[in-house]
């Protein structure tokens, strides 16, 4: 930042990416036409293509009418040959560098996700080349151009809970690992952010400690990194704001013991282990600091983003903005947030007409609502969207105002026509691109019979039961949701949903009844579907089922994942645990403290 008259000002090289930003905004369908030409010039040669019949055409037309859009398992077979081995132009003509393991924590696609299983057991794979660093490094570039817009800062330090992931090798000799854990690991992305007029803001934690090996560890040096260079500490950040919430849970427990090794100067020997990490956090902590040896045992405050967690976040951080990430994929690069004072719940996404070539299925809820909205989402029906009646993609530039689209990528990384599975409401326009507001998952998470309910819907009806908990000022004054997942249970006949919360304390004895009724007015909000309700009735599907876990329990779901190979800093909680997920399950169960059946369908 330059300053002038007082005022800070900004940077030559903040303003040429907006000056990109503008332009490419501005001409989003030119943009679009020459992404889509220069991908299709570029691996016209590549197998994929070439058993389409594209013949090297780089038209739209051409393309849409030869190559049918597609889901990862279509892709799948040919992603694998390249992991085996198999070095000829498969999908792409530029070289795989390496192994993207996508975090799709439901089996499918999260903002910003990137870690190394599915929660249900499953990798994914995709690959990693040059051109997705280099797009990574601009979108990263253009995401600090907008936070110093928006944040101003001339100095100072983030607070920051990234933590990479293990790797592993394919047996082509590929490595295999999260997309930011080999962007972290690429000497071009580190100096390509080190290079910047205005470097982004440096790490409180060593690098060391975001590659320790053991998560708690890893945790703990994030947390006394912090707390020693708290008046150094500009910004919190994570990917997601699960990360955040877990490290202040953590900070709630073990603070007493991170004062003592302030006041010590020394890392506890239980707590840090590995020792490379030791000597990293060694000079922090013998750095002369009496401020902070004085101050030890205050509480800090803290900011993030993600939704269920947006109240809990605020709590922590007080009067400190909670700005919202942007949108991105182990697939690619999709949107920015170029308005970062909105609140996270009103958030959009600029799209960035070259990252990649764009296409939307319309969608439709197949109960629409016309009180229903994104904004008063308590409104609407079952939010699994459908094909709508002409559900042919349309282009980036062509999508309308107030619809719902599923989004289609075409990228440079071998991905042509590829559906994320990602539903969002085009909430206006930048120019000539589209602004997007993130809706929910389009997959499925809870069916048994002919019920269809999503991970929006399971949202709406854990928030319509915690208004409940929140009004029962008299038996549990200062319970709250802490997490919660969910269970589609066929194990019995009928079968049935189970739900599992963790409250922040509490919960082994149901004073008042008001669990009981909690419960009752889950299994009542599912019933926004006409399916999940006739079936209820006529006890084709079982009563709802609310287990009420420890505390803690969640984080020993953490632990089990990252035991795994999952990256800590990646995780986010999976909302349906499938069938086949018996490890968490088991932690789940084990962890029950108290359970309850809904009464909301029983009739004398």
């Amino acid at each position: 930042m330059l300053e002038k008259e007082g005022k800070l000002i900004m940077s030559r090289e903040d303003e040429e990416i907006m000056a990109w930003f503008e332009r490419t905004t501005r001409d989003a369908a030119d943009v679009q036409r020459e992404t889509l030409r220069r991908i299709l010039a570029e691996n016209a040669g590549v197998e994929y293509l070439r058993e389409l019949g594209l013949a090297g055409l780089t038209d739209a037309g051409s393309f849409r009418a030869r190559v049918p859009v597609v889901t990862h398992a279509d892709l799948d077979p040919y992603i694998q040959r390249v992991a085996d081995g198999d070095a000829s132009p498969v999908l792409t003509a530029k070289p795989v560098t390496a192994i993207s393991l996508s975090s799709r924590t439901n089996g499918h696609g999260v903002l910003l996700a990137l870690q190394l299983r599915t929660t249900q057991g499953k990798r994914k794979r995709l690959l990693f080349n040059d051109d997705l660093l280099r797009s990574s490094i601009r979108f990263f570039h253009a995401s600090y151009a907008f936070t110093n817009r928006a944040f101003p800062v001339e100095d100072g330090r983030v607070l920051q809970f990234m933590y990479g992931s293990r790797h592993e090798t394919t047996k082509g000799g590929l490595t295999a690992t999260t997309v930011m854990t080999n962007l972290l690991r690429s000497e071009e992305f580190t100096a390509s952010m080190a290079a910047r007029s205005r470097p982004r803001l440096p790490s409180c934690s060593p690098s060391e400690v975001v590659f320790s090996p053991d998560f708690d560890e890893s945790l703990y040096c994030h947390l006394l990194c912090g707390l020693l260079l708290a008046g150094e500490v500009r910004a919190v950040s994570a990917s997601f704001a699960h990360s955040i919430v877990v490290a202040l849970q953590a900070l709630e427990r073990v603070w007493r013991e991170l004062c003592a090794d302030i006041r010590r100067g020394a890392a506890s020997p239980a707590r840090v282990t590995t020792p490379a990490v030791r000597r990293a956090v060694a000079p922090i902590l013998a750095a002369p600091n009496p401020g902070a040896r004085r101050r030890a045992g205050a509480p800090a405050t803290m900011t993030g983003s993600m939704e269920h967690y947006v109240k809990k976040l605020r709590h922590y951080a007080g009067g400190v903005p909670l700005v919202s990430g942007n949108y991105a994929s182990s697939e690619g690069v999709i949107g920015i947030n170029a308005e970062q004072h909105a609140s996270p719940e009103s958030v959009v996404f600029t799209v960035l007409p070259d990252a990649a070539y764009f296409e939307f299925i319309p969608l439709k809820p197949p109960c629409t609502d016309a009180a229903a909205d994104d904004d008063n989402p308590a409104a609407a029906g079952s939010s699994c969207y459908v094909d709508a009646d002409d559900a042919n993609p349309v282009g980036l530039t062509d999508v309308v105002v107030g619809e719902h689209y599923e989004v289609v990528m075409t990228t440079f990384t071998g991905l042509y026509r590829y559906r994320l599975g990602d539903v969002v409401k085009v909430a206006g326009f930048h120019h000539a691109t589209p602004k997007l507001r993130f809706v929910c998952r389009r997959s499925l998470i809870l069916s048994i019979n002919v019920d269809k309910n999503s991970e929006h819907d399971l949202q709406l009806a854990v928030d319509s039961a915690a208004k409940i908990l929140a009004c029962d000022g008299e038996n549990h004054k200062q319970l709250e949701i802490a997490d919660y997942t969910s269970h589609a249970d066929t194990s019995s006949d009928p079968g049935h949903y189970v739900v599992f919360w963790e409250l922040n304390g509490g919960g082994e004895e149901d004073g008042g009844g008001v669990l009981q009724r909690c419960c009752d007015e889950m299994d009542r909000a599912f019933g926004a579907d006409a399916g999940y309700a006739q079936s209820r009735k006529t006890c084709a599907i079982g009563a709802l089922e609310l287990r009420v876990l420890r505390r803690g329990a969640f984080q020993e779901v953490l632990r089990h994942y990252v035991a795994g190979g999952s990256s800590a800093g990646q995780f986010k909680m999976p909302r349906c645990v499938a069938p086949s997920n018996a490890g968490v399950l088991r932690v789940l169960k084990d962890n029950t403290i108290n359970i309850f059946f809904s009464t909301a369908y029983d009739y004398d």
